[in-house]
């Protein structure tokens, strides 16, 4: 581990003069590549310096408990930093693990009501409300893409954007599929009834990314509409593109101009592209662990919320919530800190096999 980091430290040394460079400044390009890669190993290099420091502080200390004036004073800075290292050390292990280099990325987010007809619909309405508050919260903003609404105000479907700093870090373990078991607004006998709704988060990815040839796309335009009827545009602004080697078939009808529609449905072909490379990838990695928390397979159960008992439980970690008011008006903060901290010791873990 200390050879790594004594790696790091060269190359962040090395990239300190670099990103000074007139000539490097002058490529802005390479400039802003090389500040991105100074500013991802900042954390760890500050970390093992302060790991240096607190090593040597354990050396003088040692030395100076010779001298018996000293002594005393010596010790307690001895223990002081004997006691600091592992904990310095533990931490760097943390920060050594790998970045996912998506996680600073903005994320297009799509529901789809799964089993159980219009409750499902409701249901997948009553998470896009949930996402939605949580976004809230963090200072992001949500830009709908395609809607799929239905009569009683449930989604069918529902694509949106959120764009904010950590989006894709935080949200990422909300792949998979939610169920919820509660009695319907349209059940008159009172009877539970289990329900699904799918979730799918993919990060917002460039052009240079993934390559898409346009000859590989089928565009189709088409008017507007919504529940009932409303919202019907009289030009056809709405916008549906079919890449033809995947069969994936994406829609944008949210924006008045078709162009904004194109770019929108741009942005999410790239995506769907780019996270089927991605799951190929996780499951490569997937089958060399015996476990894994992962981003969620949107064919896994991932989490249950219980209505009659107040609970929401995900399943992949064994974690229970009984705020189930409080979590669906976005307070899904300890629910993310503990996957992000079970999928960090799963990667621990799996670095150090």
């Amino acid at each position: 581990m200390f050879d790594k980091l004594e790696q790091v430290e060269a190359r962040y040394e090395e990239l300190t003069k670099l990103i000074s460079d007139p000539e490097i400044i002058a490529n802005h390009t390479e400039w802003q590549k090389l500040i991105k890669e100074h500013s991802s190993i900042e954390e760890i290099v500050q970390k093992f310096r302060e790991y240096k420091k607190e090593k040597q502080r354990m050396e003088d200390a040692k030395e100076m408990m010779e001298d018996k004036e000293l002594k005393e004073l010596a010790e307690e800075d001895f223990h002081e930093a004997k006691e600091r290292l592992p904990h310095i050390e533990e931490e760097l292990k943390t920060l050594l693990i790998p970045k996912d280099p998506n996680d600073d990325k903005n994320i297009i987010c799509e529901i789809r009501a799964g089993a159980g007809g219009e409750e499902a619909a409701l249901f997948a309405g009553t998470l896009f409300r949930m996402y939605s508050m949580y976004a809230e919260r963090k200072h992001w903003k949500i830009e709908i893409l395609n809607e799929n609404e239905t009569e009683l105000g449930g989604y069918k479907e529902i694509s949106f954007m959120v764009t904010g700093k950590g989006a894709y870090s935080r949200l990422k373990f909300e792949s998979g599929v939610h169920r919820v078991q509660r009695v319907p607004d349209t059940e008159s006998s009172g009877r539970i009834h289990t329900s699904t709704a799918t979730v799918a988060v993919l990060p917002v990815v460039e052009d240079v990314e993934i390559e898409i040839n346009p000859a590989d796309i089928k565009m189709e335009v088409f008017r507007a509409s919504g529940a009932g009827g409303q919202h019907i545009n009289k030009t056809s602004s709405a916008v549906r593109l079919i890449h033809e080697p995947t069969g994936i078939v994406v829609e944008c009808q949210t924006e008045r101009s078709q162009l904004q529609n194109r770019e929108y449905a741009m942005k999410m072909l790239r995506s769907r592209l780019y996270n089927i490379e991605k799951e190929k990838q996780d499951s490569e990695i997937a089958n060399a662990r015996k476990t894994q928390v992962g981003s969620g397979d949107r064919s896994e159960k991932i989490r249950t919320y219980n209505y009659p008992q107040g609970r929401i439980t995900d399943h992949r970690i064994g974690m229970s919530i009984f705020q189930m008011e409080n979590f669906l008006n976005g307070d899904l903060d300890e629910m993310i800190d503990n996957l992000s901290a079970a999928d960090r010791a799963e990667r621990l873990k799996g670095e150090e096999e």
